[in-house]
C-alpha cells in the first residue's frame, strides 16, 4: 500500500489502514522523530479516557493511563529495525 506526499508535506492514510487502526477525522497523531522509520501514535486525553471508564474508578488495574492501556490491550509490537530504511 502506498501514499504520495504532497508539496505541503501531507499524505492521505489509505481507508483500509484508517479502518484497521480506527482512525477518525480530527484524530491527533504524534510522530516519533527518534524512530528510524515513520512512526505515529494516536494521541488521547487521559481525562476523557478516565471519564469513559469512570465505573472502574478505584478498581482500575493500573495507576496511569499508559499502564491501563498496556494491561487492557497488551504491549504494542513494533516492527524490526532491519527493514527501517525500506531495504
Amino acid at each position: 500500500m502506498k501514499a504520495t506526499i504532497t508539496s505541503k508535506g501531507q499524505i492521505t492514510i489509505p481507508a483500509k489502514v484508517r479502518r484497521k487502526l480506527n482512525l477518525r477525522p480530527g484524530q491527533i497523531l504524534e510522530f516519533d522523530e527518534e524512530a528510524p522509520y515513520l512512526k505515529a501514535t494516536k494521541v488521547f486525553d487521559p481525562s476523557e479516557m478516565y471519564g469513559a471508564i469512570g465505573c472502574c474508578r478505584g478498581r482500575a488495574p493500573a495507576d496511569s493511563a499508559e499502564e491501563w492501556l498496556i494491561k487492557t490491550r497488551g504491549e504494542v509490537a513494533l516492527p524490526e529495525d532491519s527493514n527501517a530504511h525500506g531495504d
